[in-house]
């Protein structure tokens, strides 16, 4: 039975960290067969990733595997039927997360389309500390100050605990290292995702205009998602999604930062985005682009249409209303 902590009257499961285990090598091997024959042909590729995949390293007993797909929007029913639930992407949009906690099964499941960035970033990070010793070793004692701190074992308004979010710095410095230079987006949830969702706001959008940014409440609503673009290790462009019903959305912000801009970084988030919209079920999604930014949305296929906000927000009238079926 895990370890629990009293906190704030409520009972908090610890992080526990175990020392390698020879046998973990040996439990992806069995699981990535079952994982094989249920995906079937969609399958391509079955990797070993965390730190469970990274010989003499101590890790949380939980097996992470990634499996690549061709096709990302399968019938989940296929890994449900050998006994893994569905668990959403979590802060990675266009990722199908999956798990499985029993006595002799504890996998995490990470489903990607083949040739998402996320895969080659865990590859690159778990070849990094299989080929370094003293990385390796300085990862674990992060991970076991981590744990030392109580407050590391809740999740603090977040999806993720303090121990997770607590690595991000050490992860993002490897990947420097080890040359990772991929665009991928992610769903705001560190400190320095937020901080950079309210610089872009603050330096684009509310700060030109003397005023204070009356919107900061969406950062934690249903209703709203907040979204980073990175090249790399680098936040380099923003975005704001408002959901309204009859599954239309709404672009209310999208900016890249002035130094990366007319290199595609807004065409390649905005594509992103859609994709992503779209296997939530969104039919079409909306904005109201300044005159500035027209030809940006024109290009990406977007055309003048009502924006029809079901809110009844006053609009700028030198906007121009603009949308896409998705």
């Amino acid at each position: 039975m895990k370890k629990r902590i009293l906190i704030n009257m409520q009972k908090i499961d610890r992080v526990e960290i175990k020392p390698y285990d020879p046998n973990w090598p040996h439990i992806f091997e069995k699981e990535a067969e079952l994982i094989r024959q249920a995906l079937g042909g969609n399958c391509l590729a079955i990797h070993h990733i965390g730190s469970t995949s990274v010989p003499g390293l101590a890790a949380k007993p939980k097996i992470d595997i990634i499996a690549v797909v061709r096709n990302l929007f399968f019938d989940k029913s296929q890994l449900e039927a050998i006994g893994y639930k569905y668990r959403g992407g979590f802060n990675i949009p266009l990722r199908r997360s999956f798990t499985i906690r029993t006595a002799d099964r504890n996998i995490n499941l990470h489903v990607f389309e083949e040739n998402d960035p996320e895969i080659e970033l865990n590859i690159l990070f778990r070849d990094h500390l299989r080929k370094n010793p003293s990385a390796r070793d300085e990862y674990e004692l992060l991970k076991y100050k981590l744990i030392a701190e109580d407050s590391n074992h809740e999740k603090n308004d977040s999806i993720y605990r303090g121990y997770t979010l607590g690595k991000h710095d050490f992860i993002q410095s490897i990947l420097n290292q080890s040359g990772f230079n991929k665009h991928r987006f992610v769903l705001c949830t560190h400190a320095l995702e937020w901080a950079a969702a309210k610089h872009f706001r603050d330096t684009y959008f509310f700060g030109p205009h003397g005023i204070d940014d009356p919107y900061t409440w969406t950062f934690n609503h249903s209703e709203h998602a907040h979204l980073v673009l990175y090249q790399g290790t680098e936040i380099v462009a923003y975005a704001h999604i408002q959901f309204w019903p009859d599954q239309r959305a709404a672009i209310r912000i999208i900016a890249t930062d002035e130094n990366k801009r007319n290199q595609s970084f807004g065409s390649r988030f905005l594509t992103l985005i859609e994709k992503w919209l779209k296997s939530l079920g969104v039919k079409s999604i909306h904005a109201e682009s300044r005159q500035s930014s027209l030809r940006f949305y024109l290009k990406n296929g977007y055309t003048e249409v009502p924006f029809n906000d079901p809110e009844n927000h006053e609009s700028d009238p030198n906007d121009v209303p603009v949308g896409k079926l998705l």
